[in-house]
Order: C-alpha cells, then sequence, then structure tokens
C-alpha cells in the first residue's frame, strides 16, 4: 500500500474535476443496489473507461459496457487519470475502468474487497477530491484488526501486492474540510475515483 498525499496540487484537482464534471454529464450518476437485498449504497455512482462496475438486486456486482440507465457507452476516460496509472501503477497494461463514487456528508462504505476482477497482479489506484474520508483497511480476512487514516483532496492511494484484496472502507465524511466541489455540492462532499484493469492483458 502506499499514500501518496497531495499527489494533485490544488490546479491539478481543479482540472480533474472538471473532466469528471464533464464525464457525469455524459454518464449521469446514478444509485446502485446489493445484490439479493436490493438496498440502496449511500453513495452515487459513475464510471468512465472501455468498462463500468454497477450493481443491483438481480444481476448483482458486474463489469459491463454501457451505462445501466442509458444504455450508451462510458465516457472516455481522462487523459490525466490515465498518466497517473502510467505513473505509479508498475504494471503493463493500461486501466480499464474508473469508478466514480460520489459521496454527500452522511455517505459511507463498508468494509469489502475489490475482487470483481481477473487480474489481482494489477493494482487499485483511487484519488480522493473535496472533502476528507476517514479511511480504514484492514487484511485479508474481515476479522483481521484494521487501522485508519484520513485521505484528503489530492491524495492518491494504491493497493497492490499484498494489500490488493485487503477489506477496506470509508467510516465517514469529514464535511468543510475542502471547499474543491463548491457551487455543484453545495452541501459539502467527497468525489473518489478508482482506477482497475479488469481482464488479463
Amino acid at each position: 500500500m502506499r499514500h501518496l498525499t497531495e499527489y494533485f496540487d490544488r490546479q491539478a484537482q481543479e482540472l480533474l474535476l472538471a473532466e469528471i464534471l464533464k464525464v457525469i454529464e455524459g454518464a449521469p450518476l446514478f444509485t446502485p443496489t446489493m445484490p439479493r437485498t436490493g438496498k440502496s449504497f449511500s453513495v452515487r455512482m459513475s464510471n468512465c473507461g472501455p468498462l463500468g462496475w454497477v450493481s443491483d438486486k438481480t444481476r448483482g456486482y458486474r463489469y459491463q459496457e454501457a451505462h445501466p440507465d442509458t444504455g450508451k457507452p462510458w465516457p472516455d476516460m481522462p487523459k490525466i487519470l490515465l498518466d497517473l496509472w502510467d505513473d505509479v501503477s508498475v504494471y503493463h497494461a493500461r486501466p480499464e475502468a474508473c469508478l466514480i463514487n460520489v459521496y454527500d456528508a452522511h455517505a459511507k462504505m463498508g468494509l469489502h474487497r475489490d475482487e470483481d476482477e481477473d487480474d489481482f497482479s494489477a493494482p487499485v489506484i483511487s484519488v480522493s477530491l473535496g472533502d476528507t474520508a476517514l479511511f480504514r483497511i484492514g487484511g485479508l480476512a474481515r476479522k483481521n484488526p484494521t487501522r485508519s487514516f484520513d485521505l484528503k483532496s489530492g491524495d492518491v492511494l494504491v493497493l497492490g501486492g499484498d494489500t490488493r484484496l485487503a477489506f477496506h472502507g470509508v467510516d465517514r465524511i469529514k464535511t468543510g474540510a475542502s471547499d474543491l466541489l463548491g457551487d455543484q455540492f453545495p452541501e459539502g462532499g467527497r468525489i473518489n475515483l478508482t482506477l482497475r484493469r479488469v481482464t488479463k492483458p
């Protein structure tokens, strides 16, 4: 695991945010639901890249090539994210999916593992924009001890090697920590971008 604090400075964060807002225009935010129970996630989502991660009651967790509501292909992944992957992934193929999670002040993400991909040798890389998240990470079993730390706007987190399948989640959002999201999210919030390679090259 590598926590790259302030990888993106304020100017780069603003440029990246503008790119993500364009993506959301073409692929509107949706609220996924849990398999079997149909319970709604507390975050809204979108994707960019060739594949997008979705979830619903009937078909469960999966990647697919089109938006679940519009049926249109996902927008292209911004170059700034591809450059990030090239810089920090130490992997020989490009990412295929960028999951966009939008947290409001009350959203959180329970402990989970990113295990819907075919190739676990590729890292998972995430970018934080907006308010600070209290991030929690444990081990390869849900019952393993965990530790928590802040992910601030502009931070990049790389989960690779032994931490690629570690359980992790977001305990809460610290509202008011950043003014980056501005008018688009007047009550505060956080956008998390998660880059993943889905298939084996």
